[in-house]
């Protein structure tokens, strides 16, 4: 039955629009041929689009927003259609209320005014008041809408069937195929239950922002006719942005990077930001509202968007056009190439709008001509493409109403460059003279050409460029001195491994002694049992310990051990930790992710890695119930579990999540190891695992073990280690045991240098409690500083590991870091503290060390101060 009556809605419509289309037509061409006027064309088409429905008066509110198309007469009679809706009657109202509201809201309402305050295609807005006597705003579904939309997309793909069939010609170009794609986006919008579960997402992406705002939803009060959420009454309707006081070229660029923003980086974009679908305040702030209809990317389409972008921006067009095409075009035969002469059409069609016409930029230009290109090849536009697309140009039909004279390509430039790391052309000129100027043999081995170094972690910084890397000559304490006689307080730490500070007295003379004794390689030496020894103890003792020559050896030896233990191949790990450079460890670490946020797929963060590591990786999310039902379900190909106990990015750790990941190893047989390479006798003596008592089967170690030498261990129980030991006959070492040996893995000198260094901590446990100290004093001075200023900056510090970064957003996760982070600011902050004698590493977590004294941070937070007011007055904070 139902079937029956969907092909009968569907025939209704296919004859209304065969009796309204030729009326109107014809009515509309005498009207024009009589006034010559194209306002009594909008009014004409206004009205059929009104009485053929909500499908075809969303084409209308489209056209409302582009001022190019018709005179602002015209246009203002479209505008008709953001909120001059017709309502429902109240007795309509109040009995779809009676049976269609959930049960709460009916117990809850403590009044409801039964006549519309707003009314668009798909609902209307009504003001209640709910029994704690809070405000709220009640949309409802209109009566016969849900039928009127099924029957007339279904009444479309029926005339499309139809062309396709009659007109072999019109098979080349698969509409309905498209329309397929895009009718559920259409019919869904009627959902209430939907749209609140995209608007809490929004305004979950939103939470924090400076001026944008999305009321809250009363989820449990909603039902799939009826929405519930805060009502919002100090403010002005989009549909007259004129009575807003705030000035309309700002309030136009802060439209424009929220638009960005949801696509470039929230990745859930409003497909329909018309006017009548948000709110202004006098102050600027933007109250979005109305989901319905709501377009998403995922985090590859994200990366596609911007990498796309960049390369038109760069004018790398051959490189755009493949990164265009590979995304969001749909071939008409799988794995077919689009022809060469197309293909240097769409590069002509980008070089026009990306670089010739970039003063009077047009969405809607771009589009059309990319559209003709791909229909001439018989190719398509992807759904997630050509709603994104319908989403800017509805965006920007608005943002040129707000201000006639925006320009859309400068203000899209100033959106992108926050975000990029590259200097910007100002920024270089500033830079070069007051930076580089001051370091000229440093810059020189930079820029040599022929230089034989290529050293990724700074000069050649993979991914990341150094425009200004430093070159040292000596350090000491916590002061480093470049080859060009510059001295500058060091935050660093290299990286971890100095949290005794530069050239320590114990590890001199450690080091000193074991090179006079020999430096020993590969031989058995007292330095390496002795090391062993304090490494055993300190995580409870009897232990066993393996040694490496860094971080990422430690894992990779982890990794082997838990393989051969287990008899099972697959290893796990978490989004957003960096486990060192090997294939497996930058799986899904940074910078590249892929896959929904509750269940991550991995994906490679270099070039080279091997596909199938890469793909054998099991990705997790840290802190979340979803990892541990990721673990029980995997566990039968699980080797193990590897984590950061306390993610650098995060500097915290989540207790009742990692006694949950150890619950469930346990119960499932799956090795937990723990990566405390940066951790691992920095937080305290010991570890996380020492602060948590969440006791790993193995863990890994780096930085400090190495005494500021390369060095590195894996360290666990012998429940695990014993498949790292031989057994003393050879075909069972081969069939049951890992290989984990280096020719310089536990040398004298490095093994010494740990050995004083962990020594010097045990002995002097007073240490920590001094640096958690210094941690503190550090932390409150930078947020008092960045309050001072009232600058954005986000300042996180614990057990002497700093992030500083300048955001608004607070994500959870490490997908969501690059949403709403300023890293051009973030970025530039490192060059700022250059100019004042301070080391900061650019991007990248700060750790102080026993050498920092109050003094040091004294000078740091002062640094810290000059720096943002400077960064002030270059206006990296304007909103």
């Amino acid at each position: 039955m139902a079937a029956l009556s969907a092909k009968r809605g569907a025939a209704r419509e296919v004859g209304r629009l065969a009796r309204w289309l030729p009326y109107y037509g014809v009515k509309g061409y005498r009207d024009f041929r009589r006034s010559g006027s194209k306002q009594q064309v909008a009014v004409n088409l206004r009205e059929f689009l009104l009485r053929m429905g909500p499908m075809y008066t969303k084409a209308g509110q489209i056209l409302g927003t582009q001022t190019g198309l018709f005179d602002a007469d015209a246009i203002a009679e479209f505008r008709h259609l953001f909120a001059d809706m017709p309502a429902m009657t109240p007795a309509e109202t109040e009995a779809l209320l009676r049976t269609a509201a959930h049960p709460d809201l009916r117990g809850r309402l403590t009044s409801f005014d039964p006549v519309a305050i707003a009314a668009g295609t798909v609902a209307q807005v009504h003001r209640g008041r709910l029994d704690t006597g809070e405000e709220v705003a009640v949309k409802i579904v209109k009566a016969g809408v849900r039928e009127r939309l099924s029957a007339s997309t279904a009444a479309t793909a029926g005339m499309l069937a139809t062309v396709q069939k009659l007109f072999p010609a019109a098979r080349s170009y698969d509409a309905l195929s498209h329309f397929a794609e895009l009718r559920p986006f259409l019919v869904e919008q009627c959902d209430m239950r939907l749209e609140a579960q995209r608007q809490e997402q929004v305004r979950s992406n939103f939470a924090s922002h400076p001026f944008v705002r999305v009321p809250r939803v009363h989820r449990e009060l909603c039902s799939e006719d009826i929405l519930v959420m805060e009502f919002i009454g100090d403010a002005v309707p989009g549909t007259a942005f004129e009575q807003c006081r705030f000035p309309k070229d700002e309030l136009a660029r802060r439209m424009q990077d929220t638009f960005y923003t949801m696509a470039f980086f929230h990745g859930l974009f409003h497909v329909d930001p018309h006017p009548g679908n948000m709110m202004l305040t006098h102050d600027g702030e933007i109250i979005m509202l109305d989901y319905g209809l709501v377009g998403s990317l995922s985090e590859d389409g994200k990366w596609a968007l911007a990498s796309f972008y960049y390369g038109c921006i760069q004018k790398q067009w051959d490189r755009a056009v493949d990164r265009f095409i590979d995304a969001f075009t749909v071939a008409p035969e799988a794995n077919s190439a689009i022809p060469a002469s197309f293909r240097q059409d769409l590069i002509d069609v980008l070089r026009y709008h990306f670089d010739e016409k970039t003063d009077a930029w047009s969405t809607m230009g771009f589009f059309d001509d990319a559209t003709k290109v791909l229909r001439g090849a018989n190719w398509r536009l992807t759904t997630d493409f050509t709603l994104l697309g319908l989403a800017f140009l509805t965006g920007e039909g608005l943002i040129s109403a707000v201000d006639p004279r925006i320009d859309i390509w400068s203000n899209a430039r100033r959106f992108t460059d926050r975000f990029s790391p590259f200097m910007s052309e100002e920024l270089k000129t500033l830079f070069d003279d007051r930076i580089a100027g001051h370091m000229p043999k440093s810059m020189a081995v930079k820029q040599d050409g022929e230089r034989a170094l290529i050293a990724q972690t700074h000069m050649d910084r993979y991914v990341l460029p150094s425009e200004y890397p430093l070159i040292v000559d000596t350090a000491e304490g916590c002061t480093i001195t470049d080859i060009d006689g510059n001295t500058y307080i060091d935050l660093a730490s290299g990286f971890g491994p100095h949290i005794l500070g530069y050239r320590p007295k114990v590890v001199v003379e450690a080091v000193t002694t074991a090179m006079e004794k020999g430096a020993v390689n590969a031989i058995g030496n007292a330095a390496e049992v002795d090391l062993a020894q304090l490494i055993g103890e300190a995580f409870g003792g009897g232990k066993s310990v393996v040694f490496t020559n860094s971080g990422t050896e430690s894992v990779l030896t982890a990794s082997r051990i838990a393989r051969a233990a287990t008899g099972r191949d697959r290893i796990a790990k978490f989004e957003g930790h960096y486990h060192g450079w090997s294939d497996q460890g930058m799986v899904s670490s940074w910078f590249r992710y892929r896959g929904s946020a509750a269940e991550p797929e991995p994906v490679s963060n270099s070039a080279g890695a091997q596909r199938s590591v890469v793909d054998n990786t099991l990705v997790l999310q840290y802190g979340s119930p979803t990892s541990i039902d990721r673990i029980r379900r995997n566990a039968d190909s699980l080797a193990a579990v590897l984590i950061e106990p306390m993610p650098s990015m995060a500097v915290d750790y989540d207790l009742e999540f990692l006694r949950a990941l150890r619950a469930v190893c346990d119960e499932t047989g799956v090795l937990l190891i723990f990566d405390e390479v940066v951790s691992g006798f920095r937080v305290t003596y010991g570890g996380v695992q020492t602060l948590t008592g969440v006791e790993p089967d193995l863990t890994c170690l780096g930085k400090i073990v190495g005494g500021g030498l390369p060095g590195g261990a894996v360290v666990g129980h012998g429940r695990a280690m014993w498949a790292a030991r031989t057994t003393n006959d050879p075909f069972e070492d081969w069939a049951t045991r890992a290989f984990c040996g280096g020719t310089t893995s536990g040398n004298s000198v490095s093994t010494a240098a740990g050995a004083a260094v962990l020594r010097h901590l045990r002995d002097n446990p007073a240490i920590y409690t001094e640096l958690d100290a210094r941690t503190d004093y550090l932390r409150d001075g930078l947020r008092a500083v960045a309050e001072r200023e009232g600058v954005p900056a986000t300042v996180s510090g614990k057990h002497t590991l700093f992030s500083i970064g300048f955001d608004y957003a607070k994500p959870a996760l490490p997908r969501d870091q690059t949403a709403g982070s300023h890293v051009k600011a973030t970025l530039a902050l490192a060059y700022y503290m250059r100019l004042n004698n301070v080391y900061l590493p650019e991007l990248h977590t700060i750790l102080l060390n026993d050498a920092h004294t109050y003094r040091d941070l004294d000078t740091v937070v002062d640094a810290f101060g000059t720096s943002v007011a400077e960064m002030k007055r270059h206006n990296f904070f304007v909103h």
